[in-house]
């Protein structure tokens, strides 16, 4: 019996989304960046998909992936301003009720 597979299959290109490692560090800013932001958000990628989509630009941009159109990889400009819109509008809710006061169950 051999060890290591067998022998002699032709090998196979790779599934997308795998792709080379950086190893001359060439987006490593970006990427420590993305986990420092996911660490602060404790794993909440949504509040930092901005970071991410800066890191895959990045990957292509140096050929570590093959260009893809971010639209296909998830990023949509509307959707990351509606997010923000959505966030703004939350802080803004939650500051009057700070201002006001707000008892839980008591409708104004």
């Amino acid at each position: 019996m051999a060890f290591g597979g067998a022998r002699g299959l032709a090998a196979k290109a790779p599934e997308k989304g795998v792709f080379p490692l950086d190893h001359f560090g060439e987006c490593k800013t970006v990427m420590k960046d993305y986990l420092a932001c996911l660490k602060k958000e404790k794993g909440d990628s949504l509040e930092c998909k901005k970071l991410s989509k800066l890191y895959l630009e990045c990957r292509m941009d140096k050929n570590l992936m093959a260009r893809e159109d971010l639209s296909k990889l998830g990023f949509r400009e509307e959707e990351l301003e509606n997010q923000q819109r959505q966030k703004l509008g939350d802080r803004g809710r939650r500051k009057k009720k700070m201002e006001e006061g707000f008892i839980p169950g008591l409708r104004k």
